[in-house]
């Protein structure tokens, strides 16, 4: 029972005491809330009895039990703080690890954005390029066409001009048909 501190014998005493009073009233709220209290600490009533009896007798070892109880408190707080360090560190080397993680994803990133960025830039300079032979093509097409009616209009006017060399009609000039006039 070395679990209970002096304010709370204190307390504990106060109602006892209240529990001895004559007035009934007083006495059954007392008791009730020494109940209470006993159920919130866990104590029995074998506990509360050896805790009374501890103080009657020598009332110098109930502090003793007192330091002994922090000195286990304290050994099972440098536990906990030891517990609490490691798990403390491992979370720190969980941060670093997900830190490295995000750097590298980020670099990643980075590395991905400007192969999308170069990958797009191709992509714009082969439909110029395409756009250009198209547009070329059909130039090309257009300067084939005139060219061959070009070249059709020149061999038709150089092979009327074979023919009419070849078969001359005879074609009466002015001066051969002024005979008919006088």
């Amino acid at each position: 029972m070395s679990d209970i501190d002096p304010k709370e014998l204190k307390i504990l005493s106060d109602i006892l005491a209240l529990v001895l009073e004559d007035q009934p009233g007083q006495s059954a709220t007392a008791l009730e809330a020494l109940r209470n209290r006993a159920k919130r600490n866990a104590t029995t009533g074998g506990a509360l009895k050896n805790l009374f009896q501890t103080i009657a007798v020598d009332p110098a070892k109930a502090k003793p039990a007192r330091a002994s109880r922090s000195r286990a408190s304290s050994k099972t707080q440098t536990d906990m703080s030891e517990t609490y360090r490691a798990q403390l560190q491992e979370l720190r080397n969980n941060i670093v690890s997900l830190d490295r993680k995000l750097r590298s994803a980020s670099a990643q990133n980075e590395t991905l954005k400007s192969e999308l960025y170069l990958t797009l830039q191709a992509r714009a300079e082969m439909q110029a390029q395409m756009a250009q032979i198209q547009s070329f093509s059909q130039y090309q097409r257009r300067m084939t066409i005139v060219i061959a009616t070009l070249a059709g209009l020149l061999a038709g006017i150089a092979g009327t001009e074979l023919f009419h060399a070849f078969f001359s009609a005879h074609v009466n000039t002015a001066a051969e048909n002024a005979r008919y006039l006088y």
